[in-house]
């Protein structure tokens, strides 16, 4: 009974929360507007000339007002928020926040009701508020690995539109077209950048931003000096193709060589919880006072805390950057 008052409880509170973050998104949202149409209203005074070109962003980091107040006092949002567009999320870093928020509320009340421990209630809450997280991260890894191996067919094709007497912002808008994403939603956002008035430059400093990849920065500082010393800009883009998939061949022979210590990583990682669970199985006596001895939860803890030190001394081992 208890455990259903607090439930409910729980169900409420984020109702009226989300009720009055709807009420309150809607004014900071008209706010927004009215700021940005101030803005450009005082830049056309200005004049074009001294207009400091660049694209107008939301800046709305929650639809709750008082926590998208909070969120902006705190650096690590904006940092929260530059990581998920990296994944390709269009979520707001507050909506992140709040789903940690109630998994790890929701995982503490299950594991007090289910093993009665407090220190494993908060151990479970705090690794259940990381998932999103790691969602997010996952995410972008695939994301930018995906990138990473359609960038050279993206260079070629605008090597190949360069050649062909094309403007070199035409072979931008030909790849966003043509190719498929993630590639090609980055090179449209350049193109449109560009095309709204932002420097070619600050458009490719902002890719750089937006996909953190060695094979991005090479390939705008390439251009960017291209475009300061001259030269034959096909040829450069050939070069810079060429040198990208010489780059995954190696990479490549050297995650054939370290195969071997890969899986023995993973099996080391896997192996405690494994354990655990078939031990829980087979004979629960044995593996029951890790929960109700006093001393067990801090014993679960610790091991958790060392296991996940040693997962990322192995993953940092194993994967060798090329």
């Amino acid at each position: 009974m208890p455990l259903l008052f607090a439930v409910a409880t729980f169900i409420i509170i984020v109702a009226l929360g989300v009720f009055v973050g709807f009420v309150a998104g809607r004014r900071d949202r008209q706010e927004l507007i009215r700021r940005r149409l101030e803005a450009i209203q005082k830049a056309q005074k200005r004049g074009r000339d001294s207009l400091e070109l660049r694209l107008i962003r939301d800046e709305l980091l929650s639809g709750v007002q008082p926590l998208n107040r909070l969120l902006l006092r705190w650096s690590w949002a904006s940092a929260l928020r530059n990581f998920m567009v990296q994944a390709g999320m269009q979520t707001r870093p507050g909506k992140i926040l709040l789903i940690s928020a109630i998994l790890a509320l929701a995982s503490y009340i299950a594991a007090r009701h289910f093993l009665h421990s407090v220190l494993l209630g908060i151990g479970i809450g705090l690794i259940c508020s990381l998932i999103p997280l790691a969602v997010i991260a996952v995410r972008r890894y695939m994301r930018l690995r995906a990138f990473e191996k359609g960038l050279p067919d993206a260079i070629d094709l605008l090597g190949r539109a360069v050649r062909a007497g094309h403007a070199f912002t035409t072979g931008l808008e030909m790849i966003g077209q043509e190719l498929s994403e993630p590639v090609a939603g980055e090179f449209r956002v350049t193109f449109e950048e560009q095309k709204f008035g932002l420097p070619l430059k600050d458009a490719f400093l902002n890719m750089t931003e937006r996909v953190p990849l060695v094979d991005v920065r090479f390939f705008v500082t390439a251009l960017l000096i291209q475009k300061e010393t001259g030269g034959n800009l096909a040829e450069i883009l050939d070069g810079l193709s060429r040198v990208i998939r010489e780059r995954f061949k190696i990479l490549g022979e050297v995650r054939v060589r370290t195969a071997q210590g890969r899986l023995t990583a993973a099996i080391l990682i896997a192996l405690p919880p494994i354990m655990i669970v078939m031990m829980s199985m087979m004979n629960p006596g044995y593996i029951k006072p890790l929960f109700t001895d006093p001393w067990g939860p801090l014993m679960l803890l610790a091991a958790a805390g060392l296991q996940i030190v040693g997962t990322a001394l192995l993953w940092k081992i194993v994967n060798i950057e090329v």
